[in-house]
């Protein structure tokens, strides 16, 4: 069974773009919860005009939180998406975390879900996602593809019982990642033939970028990032908009993350997340190791 969870607050400028995707979905959810976290925008009248019109949906309604600061550094999210999981049908073999401010292409759950039951290894997968970053002009997220972001994450009903619980913390996405791998698992993000999902809030720009590029830095130092990988980010990330500052803030981000002593992964989860980082910094570096060994291997003098 295809379960699809998607946890929202305040979204009724986005859900419709998304509910219309999901209904033009060539493989359709067997179940979809729609879970409102607080919203007083009118957010639950949308998801409520498509529950009529599409049996599968179902809406949830989560008991009311007090006003954050920061509504996601307790990762809220994650909390409604584990909620809404405690009260689905218990028969679900994929679950997909959805973010209301995507669109998603017509083949989007028949692509991802045929990527995994084409290699049992993966446990959590997801399309890469494209952002309009001017009229017309639409780019691609960057990042490793094996990472998934957040706002379309599908987890096999196996690799779920191995990470679960994820602890509720900024960073949690990248967390449970790194814990599924340490567990065996491939974590996989995928390129979809024609078009990628639109996310029409592109990711760390939810209240500014600076507090964006502050807010991944925190989440590095909860998954386990050293100092010494954390500069060189930094310094990528200067050459981002916004240019220099970004990458600053990155850093201060992680600085102040490592001072308050906030929340982590598990010290295993860390040692595992870490050897990863370091493998791939690396690896540039064991390329040209191997390429400068073999031309000296070819132009050496023959021994008499």
């Amino acid at each position: 069974m295809l379960l699809v969870v998607v946890p929202f607050l305040n979204e009724a400028a986005y859900l419709p773009g998304l509910l219309a995707s999901v209904a033009q979905q060539t493989l359709r959810p067997d179940r979809l919860l729609l879970v409102d976290d607080g919203s007083h925008d009118g957010s639950a009248d949308v998801c409520e005009a498509f529950c009529r019109e599409h049996p599968e949906a179902r809406l949830l309604r989560r008991p009311p939180r007090p006003p954050e600061l920061d509504r996601l550094a307790s990762a809220s999210e994650l909390r409604a998406f584990t909620w809404a999981l405690e009260r689905a049908p218990d028969d679900w073999a994929v679950a997909v975390k959805l973010d209301a401010d995507v669109v998603l292409p017509p083949r989007h759950f028949e692509l991802v879900v045929d990527a995994m039951r084409r290699d049992p290894r993966i446990g959590i997968a997801g399309a890469f996602l494209s952002m309009e970053v001017a009229p017309g002009r639409i780019v691609r997220e960057g990042h490793p593809d094996t990472h998934v972001r957040g706002p379309n994450k599908f987890y096999r009903r196996a690799c779920w019982e191995a990470v679960a619980p994820i602890p509720p913390i900024l960073g949690w996405d990248t967390i449970d990642e790194a814990t599924a791998r340490m567990h065996g698992w491939a974590t996989r993000s995928i390129a979809l033939p024609g078009s990628d999902p639109l996310h029409r809030r592109p990711t760390g720009t939810h209240d500014g970028a600076v507090r964006g590029f502050m807010r991944w830095g925190h989440c590095a130092y909860a998954a386990g990032s050293p100092p010494s990988l954390i500069a060189a980010g930094a310094v990528r990330r200067m050459s981002r908009r916004p240019r220099v500052l970004g990458g600053m803030a990155y850093a201060v981000g992680w600085g102040r993350a490592a001072v308050r002593r906030v929340p982590r992964a598990s010290p295993e989860v860390r040692r595992h997340y870490r050897a990863e980082e370091w493998s791939r910094a690396l690896k540039p570096w064991r390329v040209v190791a191997r390429r400068l060994a073999s031309v000296g291997s070819r132009t050496a003098p023959a021994r008499r």
